[in-house]
């Protein structure tokens, strides 16, 4: 006769907060728990239950009180990439309006393909008090709520309507969190009745796990097809993606490229994946380029793309590259590996690396390809000590304060960007000094990423590293949008570096609006006709009311100094600095963009700047 299984009774929310500190995984030799803890905002849809769950376990599973629930998500992100999505944080919010603030945060995640957990109340499943404070009635679909909205931007989708479904969905959304080709977001809603009910749940649900990241094998036969392709190469070349990072393999990269001797360029993402001085690092490619890596990438045969969806930035909306140029596609996804008529090889970086190096064994590129491609780096290297120098009366500039942070920064100090023009200037002008130091947010270029997600990278960097920084470069306009993880980073005592640069408005847009022939309007503040007289924010004393140090430079020599004490200080320090709007922008490296411009025009100016963009378009590949 079996005797049946043990079991515990604990509420739905209890469960799972319980079967969350319970699970781990091993990095570096080193058992850590899986989920760092989360980052939550409180309403009637989640703390009576949730809450209370979460306050016993509140030394197991840290719970950071955030600001905002779009910045809580930014912060996830952050934390998640710095931990090379081997670890991640979750997200609670309340249900209604602070659920669907999760929404751009989510969809940022997604397009990163990042872990991130939400835990995010929904309305009563009994249905009994609707409609109910916040809640958005359909009237054709009483099921149908503001969490569907979160379907498209997750990876994992599910609403609990009984208690005993999380045996099921919990381990589904860690796999999917974890799984190297499906990882993104888990989103699961919490109905405000069901968080509180109970069941008798199976004790051995809640025993220790320790999970490990798989490591697909690649295909034999696409591996013996790709490197048929390569070996026949007379002009190859890399590139190299965050999912290199992702895969730890940035050692087989290099080993691979070293051996074979191939050029190598970087995607957005896959910035610090080999150090700057590299000889095979020929500099990153695409809209927010290198004239070196845009310059081979034209006349490369053979195309190796590890780790990287191909994003239009770094492809150059597919203009980049001569048209009947070979790619080979290396990811996990499958629907990454075959863009664009690839040879697809879908496995682990690091596995596909070693197998293709093997099979690619006594090639190496022709020296004289080598040789072009180290000529336009070196040219390249010196367009950009020139670009991010001082002094001459040259206006200040973004690439100015790239060049100082850079020249005095510690080698492992972490470097974050987002949207705006700052992404392109730190993509171009930043000189790698240690793989994976960088996080240029350009997969959902999400303006207000900077300081939340800077915020979750310290908050995992400080776990490992506790004695580096973390460096913002945030712009006015970003600024604006998102602001309040300063206070954050000032309550929990993790200290960020913060550089404002502000040039008056979102200069980089209205640099856009003037390249394609508008006029400048309802950019830059001083070019909004709604706004009688224009003026500046103070950030220094914003930035201080949150308990921030602040300094207010007027040069980079200034910056310099500022952000010496800003390394000495164990306090989050906001240093600001005006810098022009027109002058100073990084003019050399960049790729053909596509950009819908008006086909008809009042303006001569519109339609002139019309013909020239789409005179390039004969250059696009078209999937072929």
């Amino acid at each position: 006769m079996t005797t049946p299984p043990k079991t515990v009774k604990l509420t739905t929310a209890q469960a799972i907060i319980r079967w969350l500190s319970n699970q781990f995984i091993e990095v570096d030799g080193e058992e850590l728990r899986l989920c760092g803890g989360g980052f939550g905002i409180f309403g009637h849809g989640n703390v009576t239950c949730l809450g209370e769950a979460l306050y016993e376990a509140r030394d197991a599973l840290p719970l950071y009180r955030g600001q905002n629930e779009q910045s809580m998500g930014f912060a996830a992100a952050g934390y998640a990439k710095q931990w090379l999505r081997q670890r991640f944080m979750f997200c609670t919010a309340s249900a209604g309006p602070g659920t669907s603030n999760l929404l751009t945060s989510a969809a940022l995640a997604h397009a990163n393909r990042l872990p991130m957990l939400m835990l995010c109340g929904d309305t009563f499943l009994t249905r009994l008090p609707d409609p109910v404070l916040q809640q958005m009635e359909n009237f054709n679909d009483p099921t149908f709520g503001v969490n569907d909205a979160f379907k498209p931007v997750s990876r994992y989708w599910d609403r609990i309507t009984h208690p005993a479904q999380i045996i099921q969905s919990l381990p589904a959304a860690i796999a999917t969190m974890l799984d190297p080709g499906d990882c993104g977001p888990a989103f699961l809603g919490l109905p405000q009745d069901v968080q509180g009910w109970t069941y008798d749940y199976p004790e051995v649900f809640f025993e220790k796990k320790i999970h490990r990241i798989r490591r697909v094998t690649p295909d034999a036969s696409e591996i013996a097809e790709a490197a048929a392709a390569l070996r026949c190469a007379k002009r190859p070349m890399v590139i190299a993606g965050g999912g290199v990072q992702y895969s730890r393999a940035v050692a087989e990269l290099t080993a691979f490229a070293e051996t074979h001797q191939i050029p190598v360029v970087e995607t957005i993402a896959g910035r610090a994946n080999l150090r700057d001085t590299h000889p095979l690092n020929i500099g990153p490619i695409g809209v927010t380029g290198s004239d070196s890596a845009n310059a081979i990438a034209a006349e490369a045969d053979v195309i190796l793309a590890v780790g990287t969806r191909l994003q239009d930035f770094t492809t150059g909306s597919w203009t980049a590259f001569a048209q009947d140029a070979q790619f080979i596609s290396v990811n996990a996804a499958r629907h990454d590996a075959g863009k664009h008529r690839s040879l697809p090889v879908v496995g682990d970086a690091q596995r596909a690396l070693r197998d293709l190096g093997a099979a690619c064994e006594g090639y190496s590129t022709p020296q004289d390809w080598v040789a072009r491609a180290q000529e336009e780096r070196h040219s390249w290297v010196a367009y950009v000590a020139d670009n991010v120098c001082y002094g001459d009366n040259r206006p200040n500039s973004y690439a100015q304060a790239i060049g100082v942070v850079n020249a005095l920064c510690n080698p492992k100090d972490r470097v974050v960007a987002a949207a705006g023009g700052l992404p392109a200037e730190v993509t171009a002008n930043w000189r790698t000094l240690e793989p994976g130091t960088v996080d240029v947010e350009f997969g959902f270029s999400c303006m207000g990423y900077e300081i939340a997600g800077a915020w979750g990278a310290r908050i995992a960097q400080a776990e490992r590293e506790p004695d580096r920084d973390t460096i913002v470069f945030v712009g006015d306009g970003s600024y604006m949008m998102l602001n309040s993880d300063i206070y954050s980073s000032v309550l929990s005592q993790k200290k960020l570096i913060i550089l404002v640069l502000d040039n008056g408005g979102f200069a980089v847009i209205n640099k856009l609006q003037n390249n394609t022939g508008n006029a400048s309007f309802n950019n830059l503040l001083e070019d909004c006709p709604t706004i009688p007289e224009a003026f500046g924010v103070d950030f220094a004393s914003h930035a201080a009311s949150m308990g921030a140090l602040t300094e207010t430079v007027a040069n980079p020599a200034e910056l310099g100094e500022a952000f010496k004490r800003a390394q000495a200080s164990d306090r989050t320090t906001v240093i600001v600095m005006k810098v022009d709007a027109y002058e100073g922008w990084t003019t050399e490296g960049h790729a053909w963009w596509e950009v819908g411009t008006p086909h008809t025009t009042n303006d001569p100016k519109v339609q002139e700047a019309h013909v020239d963009w789409e005179s390039s378009r004969s250059k696009q590949r078209r999937g072929v």
